[in-house]
């Protein structure tokens, strides 16, 4: 990783520059709370070279009175949440942002409030304010406001959203979350690495196993260390099968809960439970939790059961492509997935759309192989797109991947794991920062060191990303389409609200 430190003038022109003349990804925006070392605050941006498998990192302070900057997002739209979160969180200004409201701060929240600045106590107990936040709103003849949530008729976590509708025609869409944050980033201060691993693990319980992987790659190329090669393999293993795990799940809660084909649901909520299950037996948790960690995994796997993976994981994926067929046969099905949803591909780029939401627009991007880590330099997986950008793509797209993730799982099983499977990590001051495909998307961590404690964790969910164009699929599509628009991106509650 390059970084690159510029001057306060300087950095709003050198990022415009590498993402307008460059067309370089942005793929995090994060401050860090630097008064302590007279330094003010620091803004941080982080650039993706998929071409040279290389990431570029631009920094800059801010006095600690007045710490404000030039938006990036007037140019760059990728740094919209990006830019209200540091908002909310350390109190600094992108100045002429257009939409400077509140992102993670809810009404109650009193105003001057920054809970990741160094001198704000994790405990702190804040008395109840009353802040307006206005929502988007439109008036004419025919329009009317509907509010959803944010406690849903479905037993998930809460987001609310508000749409402004003639008829049943969507004119816009806006969501509101951060209903459930917990504080991870605060709480992860002053932990050891080994400490804030459980807190990793458990930020989207969806992505167990990417979370911390991710996290353990910013600790490896902090202190350049070198994983065995055995621990290398088990790792896209394990990450694999959670992409299996979720891509059976969403192709069954597609088209079973979000258009009324159950069968689909019955049947595919009962192959996923196999993997839950397999997930219990050779890994002692149904989320991958405690196997990957920084230096390696927890233990190498007998012959017996690599092949109870083999076997069980070929059994769900030839069982997933016949439920597949079933529902790709369905014109009732097709009818509303087809054309319902659709995302463009030049929105998906300007907003930064991560994962399947991305590759089902046409945006080939994908960290394993633009960005290769664990085995994925040797174990290729092929990366799959379609144009369309509707439902229908970001389904059938699940159902190929999976076919993709079923060969590295073979490989892997078919491969000789003999070997160490865990080095010892040495917690050298710094900054690191790791990067995994995992099945939503992207995931990243930063991590910043000094005297073996955290002092910075920065892990940023796809879903963060995604949450920010949520509004621009749902335009156009009428209100009972909604929620399969929603579960096609699945996006994580939690992972955002951390």
């Amino acid at each position: 990783m390059t970084v690159e430190r510029v001057s306060q003038d300087a950095f709003t022109l050198l990022c415009n520059r590498l993402s307008l003349e460059f067309k370089l990804p942005l793929s995090l925006l994060y401050a860090t709370d630097n008064r302590k070392k007279g330094k003010g605050f620091g803004v941080h941006v982080l650039f993706s070279l998929d071409a040279s498998h290389e990431w570029l990192l631009v920094e800059t302070s801010l006095p600690e009175a007045n710490p404000t900057y030039e938006s990036l997002t007037k140019t760059i739209m990728e740094a919209h949440w990006y830019e209200r979160y540091a908002m909310d969180m350390f109190g600094i200004k992108a100045e002429g942002h257009p939409d400077p409201r509140r992102l993670v701060h809810h009404e109650n929240v009193p105003k001057n409030t920054h809970p990741l600045r160094k001198d704000f106590a994790w405990n702190t107990k804040m008395e109840h304010a009353n802040e307006p936040y206005p929502m988007h709103h439109i008036e004419g003849e025919g329009i009317f406001e509907i509010p959803v949530g944010p406690i849903h008729a479905g037993i998930i976590e809460p987001g609310h959203f508000r749409f402004n509708v003639a008829g049943e025609r969507i004119i816009t869409l806006e969501g509101k979350l951060f209903f459930t944050h917990k504080g991870v980033e605060k709480l992860m201060e002053g932990k050891t690495v080994e400490e804030a691993l459980p807190y990793i693990e458990r930020i989207s319980g969806d992505m167990s196993a990417s979370f911390s992987l991710a996290y353990a790659l910013a600790l490896e190329n902090l202190s350049h260390t070198n994983v065995p090669e055995c621990a290398q393999q088990l790792r896209v293993l394990v990450t694999e099968l959670e992409r299996i795990t979720m891509h059976t799940h969403d192709i069954a809660n597609m088209a079973g809960m979000g258009t009324g084909f159950t069968v689909m649901a019955a049947h595919g909520f009962r192959v996923k439970e196999k993997m839950m299950r397999l997930s219990e037996r050779v890994f002692g948790n149904r989320f991958w939790r405690g196997y990957i960690a920084p230096g390696g995994v927890s233990k190498s796997l007998s012959v017996e059961e690599l092949r109870d993976i083999q076997k069980t994981t070929k059994e769900v994926v030839d069982e997933m492509q016949d439920l597949f067929e079933l529902g790709r046969h369905s014109d009732g099905l097709r009818e509303r997935l087809e054309t319902t949803g659709v995302l463009a591909k030049d929105v998906a780029v300007a907003f930064g759309a991560l994962g399947l939401s991305a590759r089902g627009s046409g945006v080939d991007r994908d960290v394993r192989r633009d960005h290769p880590y664990a085995a994925y330099g040797e174990m290729k997986p092929e990366v799959l797109t379609f144009e369309k950008g509707d439902v229908y793509a970001r389904w059938k797209l699940r159902a190929l991947e999976m076919i993709e993730s079923m060969k590295l799982v073979e490989a892997v099983c078919s491969s000789n794991n003999e070997g160490a499977t865990h080095v010892e990590v040495q917690a050298k001051d710094g900054m690191g920062i790791g990067a995994v495909e995992a099945w939503r998307g992207e995931t990243l961590v930063a991590v910043y060191v000094e005297n073996g404690r955290i002092t910075r964790c920065v892990p940023r969910d796809p879903s963060f990303c995604n949450w920010a164009l949520f509004g621009a699929i749902g335009p156009g599509n009428i209100i009972p389409d909604f929620p399969l628009c929603n579960k096609s991106l699945d996006l994580s509650y939690s992972g955002t609200d951390l």
